[in-house]
């Protein structure tokens, strides 16, 4: 039961991600692998950094996004 609650917020977590912007996706990406590094280098394992990277990776990259398009 947590498997299929996990993907289906991962699915909808992507859906949002692409409609959000470049910057976004990117932070998203660079963060997962950022964190699955982070997190196998630590035991506390790949996925669970993975997740977690993501997370930050996206907020940080639609910060990014959002103060880049106010500058312009």
């Amino acid at each position: 039961m947590t498997t299929r609650r996990l993907h289906a917020v991962l699915g909808l977590a992507l859906a949002f991600l692409l409609l959000v912007g470049c910057g976004t996706v990117t932070g998203a990406a660079v963060g997962a692998g950022a964190g699955a590094a982070i997190g196998y280098g630590t035991g506390y394992g790949a996925g669970k950094g993975a997740l977690i990277g993501t997370g930050v990776g996206a907020v940080a990259g639609a910060i990014y996004d959002i103060t880049q398009h106010e500058s312009e």
